[in-house]
């Protein structure tokens, strides 16, 4: 590939999804998008460059979800899950009975569902601490092939077992060959909708708790602090912010403050 030819792609990939490729990333373009060539009929990358100018609907989104890294596992991590456990919901909870209200929460990267039905799974083994209280998840996502798998909730058994014990396995997923189906129970706490981070979140409406791992290393500060931005408008004054383990707010905005509970928790300043 033609350094004009990557740079190029890699404008459009910054204006569609917020994600900035460095300079030494051309390989991992190539191997990413030679199924979308393949798949549109192009016969290379200099074409591709040129149609993408003007691309609407299919192309423009199949390159979006070829260049989305979408790697996700069931309570990826363990300690974001530990905190929403012991540390949001318990909190939000007594609120929320307080008031009457809906505890709503957030999955901004969604990816292909396992970090939305974890915490499905999360929110159900913890009725008694939420008994009276309704809830609810939207998870979202830019592209729409990983939305499509998330939805559809099924899981190879390689995919099942990373991450979910026997006994969630069983509680929460139905075997259907040698794969696992979500059951209704988890599935119907979760809304899946196709959201673009770089646009208006106005359609996210208020929020008490939002996890957007793993999402904001992609992108340049300018990018983050407008994101961040537009993620606080939604969230209650109260509420709280999940970050992944290699991102930090630390000279990148002053939106959200760190709790003391620990380093990538937040709540808006």
């Amino acid at each position: 590939m033609q350094d004009n030819t990557y740079q190029a792609i890699a404008r459009f990939v910054a204006q569609e999804s917020g994600i900035k490729l460095s300079s030494g990333k051309a390989y991992m373009v190539e191997t990413r998008l030679e199924p979308v060539l393949s798949q549109f009929g192009i016969s290379n990358f200099e074409h591709l460059a040129t149609q993408l100018l003007a691309a609407k609907g299919d192309l423009r989104q199949a390159v979006v979800d070829a260049m989305t890294t979408n790697e996700s596992f069931f309570f990826r991590d363990r300690t974001p899950f530990e905190l929403f456990e012991n540390v949001m919901l318990p909190r939000i909870a007594a609120q929320k009975r307080r008031t009457g209200q809906s505890l709503r929460i957030w999955c901004a990267a969604a990816a292909t569902g396992q970090e939305p039905y974890s915490l499905a799974i999360a929110v159900l083994e913890n009725q008694r601490l939420l008994e009276d209280i309704d809830v609810s998840i939207l998870a979202t996502d830019i592209s729409q092939a990983a939305l499509a798998t998330a939805e559809d909730g099924l899981y190879t058994q390689f995919e099942a077992q990373r991450g979910l014990s026997a006994r969630r396995l069983i509680a929460h997923f139905q075997q259907e060959g040698r794969a696992w189906r979500a059951k209704p129970h988890l599935r119907e706490l979760i809304e899946f909708r196709e959201l673009n981070l770089l646009k208006s979140l106005q359609q996210v409406g208020r929020v008490d708790i939002v996890f957007c791992r793993n999402v904001l290393i992609y992108f340049d500060v300018e990018t983050k602090c407008h994101v961040l931005g537009n993620i606080k408008n939604q969230i209650v004054d109260d509420g709280y912010l999940m970050l992944g383990a290699a991102e930090t707010l630390v000279g990148v905005c002053k939106d959200f403050l760190p709790t003391k509970e620990h380093q990538n928790l937040f709540q808006p300043a």
